[in-house]
């Protein structure tokens, strides 16, 4: 079982975490919700289509300007306290790898603390066993945040996932972390290679065989785009295609920029596993 905020999902319940990003500069779609109103407007939509987790974020992935602690926390802390109000319901995610701004959104209402560089603050988990939130662990490779992977290499890159996310998610789990709310995370892109991503994708099940549930960030990444030679605007189909897959292999989170889309594929899978019925059966009855 999978508990986070106020809501609870069964093991075979897929849930849909969506991005929305407060800045001016993300890869994906150039800042259009770093405004408090584009950004409130797309929580509405998202929810409305189906996500139960809006993940926040401050600061893009990749290199860039240079955020700080306080800018970072600027961009999320208001809005986290605007979203809670106007979603009292919703899971609120806050996408960021410092222990300072953790605690200042813990405090304004979020719900789960999504660390994207695998724990390079370790005080990050301190807090979320303080106000009893959730923790995404994710597997970065030992990157730094903000940096693009440099002739990276793994004897084993599986094993090396499963390494580092379970010692993350069991260190989390002793600190005070309810069991319940820790995820972990393969980390596609994050100190990684497009091969290395594939292998994580193939081999998804092992990391749900460790029986913690597992939260896969695959929207219109760049192991997307170089599978298929397609920009950033181009990769929606692979991303699906890769959300299929991880589905079928047993994954249970996913953080995407298409939530509707994502429920789709999400619910024809989860129905060809028969983990649910199809919305209406009339062919052959009449």
């Amino acid at each position: 079982m999978l508990r986070l905020g106020r809501r609870e999902f069964g093991t075979h319940e897929p849930v849909i975490m969506a991005i929305v990003n407060r800045t001016p500069d993300s890869f994906y779609d150039q800042g259009a919700t770093f405004r408090d109103e584009p950004a409130l407007a797309r929580v509405e939509q998202a929810v409305a289509e189906g996500a139960a987790i809006i993940d926040i974020g401050g600061v893009k992935a990749g290199p860039g300007e240079e955020v700080t602690a306080e800018e970072e926390a600027r961009r999320t802390v208001g809005f986290v306290a605007e979203v809670r109000r106007r979603f009292p319901d919703v899971i609120i995610s806050v996408d960021t790898w410092r222990a300072e701004v953790g605690e200042a959104v813990c405090e304004a209402g979020a719900d789960l603390l999504n660390d994207a560089w695998g724990g390079v603050d370790p005080g990050l988990a301190e807090v979320a066993a303080r106000y009893r939130v959730g923790l995404v662990c994710t597997h970065a490779g030992g990157a730094e945040p903000r940096t693009r992977p440099h002739r990276i290499e793994y004897d084993d890159v599986m094993a090396d996932i499963l390494d580092v996310t379970v010692g993350l998610a069991e260190r989390a789990l002793a600190l005070g972390v309810p069991r319940e709310s820790i995820m972990i995370d393969p980390g596609h892109d994050f100190g990684k290679n497009t091969r290395h991503s594939l292998e994580a994708t193939r081999r998804l099940d092992e990391m749900v065989a460790t029986g913690w549930p597992v939260l896969v960030s695959l929207s219109n990444k760049d192991f997307v785009g170089e599978t298929l030679d397609r920009p950033v605007k181009e990769r929606v189909v692979g991303t699906l295609a890769t959300t299929a897959v991880s589905a079928w292999l047993g994954a249970q989170v996913y953080r995407v920029h298409e939530v509707a889309e994502t429920r789709q594929v999400l619910e024809m899978v989860a129905t060809i596993a028969g983990h649910r019925a199809p919305a209406v059966a009339r062919r052959g009855l009449a």
